[in-house]
């Protein structure tokens, strides 16, 4: 059954030049390097990006896939940072923090987005990057579509001006929380921290700071008909929270080989009560401090006429 949570497309950027981003470690607790040469790490993401794809189209998922070739964008893997696409024909693009994310950008994606997809308007906030502001699309914030909420955990990747602006343009209330991992590092994507589908939501309570303030989301994800599967700080670290709800033969979680194994039995039943499990096996790729929701840039809009992979 489709919902306004679980898009059955998606845009991938396919990576020839994967590497981990010094440009991002500073605040990327999440991030390690690889073990192996440059060379040999780029051709296992990029094969470990093929194998993802044919999965999810095997699964039903529309997958639109654009190589990058470039060698000065590490992270282009992530797409869901730059822009976001929202019901009613409406795309959002987003001001990176590093300098190098922001070349991410292109324009071909939204090109065909416009050509094969009903896009009523374009609202860039990417030009507020040269004030040293940025708001990291969908890893920044966890977007309920349903309930029109935008849960953000507090970092330098979602300033809070962009966020209200952005809420005003598009109809979301926002939600803003202190979240930190063990260590006492801000968890620098809200995606990392949590996912929403449409009848469950994956989150670490405990990284949320303030009790009050945990309280009010567990309130509002319940309210919302949603049972709270509470993830522990050792699930977060192997990615058990950026994982993706998406429309394909079924209803399917998308979420990493890893982060499958990372779940007890009792929360992979919760899981399957509305949504298949579909692990993607990217050990690699998650050594850039992203894991399958950050590859994953969904598509919340109407098609002009049947897609046919």
């Amino acid at each position: 059954m489709n919902t306004l949570q679980a898009p059955s497309s998606v845009v991938m950027i396919r990576p020839h030049q994967f590497r981990s981003n010094p440009e991002t470690s500073g605040d990327n607790a999440f991030q390690t390097l690889p073990n192996r040469s440059l060379n040999d790490t780029s051709k296992t993401a990029l094969a470990e990006f093929d194998g993802a794809t044919k999965a999810l189209r095997s699964a039903g998922v529309i997958v639109h896939v654009f190589d990058d070739t470039g060698t000065e964008t590490p992270d282009s893997v992530f797409p869901n940072n730059w822009f976001s696409t929202h019901v009613g024909g409406h795309i959002a693009l987003y001001p990176m923090s590093a300098p190098n994310r922001r070349k991410e950008r292109r324009s071909d994606v939204i090109e065909m987005l416009k050509q094969k997809y009903r896009v009523q308007d374009v609202i860039d906030y990417s030009g507020l990057e040269h004030d040293n502001l940025s708001l990291e699309g969908t890893g920044a914030m966890v977007l309920d579509h349903i309930g029109r909420i935008a849960y953000t955990a507090k970092s330098n990747r979602a300033d809070p001006v962009l966020l209200e602006r952005f809420c005003t343009h598009f109809n979301y209330e926002p939600i803003v929380f202190e979240a930190k991992d063990s260590n006492g590092n801000d968890i620098y994507h809200t995606n990392v921290l949590m996912g929403i589908a449409t009848e469950f939501a994956l989150i670490c309570l405990d990284m949320i700071v303030d009790p009050a303030r945990r309280a009010t989301i567990v309130q509002r994800l319940e309210e919302s008909g949603r049972e709270v599967i509470d993830l522990t700080a050792d699930q977060i670290s192997s990615f058990a929270g950026n994982a993706m709800e998406l429309n394909g033969h079924q209803r399917h979680l998308a979420l990493s080989a890893r982060a499958l194994d990372a779940l007890t039995p009792s929360q992979i039943a919760t899981i399957e009560r509305s949504a298949t499990p579909l692990p993607l096996t990217i050990p690699t790729i998650e050594t850039a401090g992203g894991s399958v929701r950050c590859m994953l840039a969904g598509i919340h809009l109407n098609a002009r006429e049947r897609i046919i992979q």
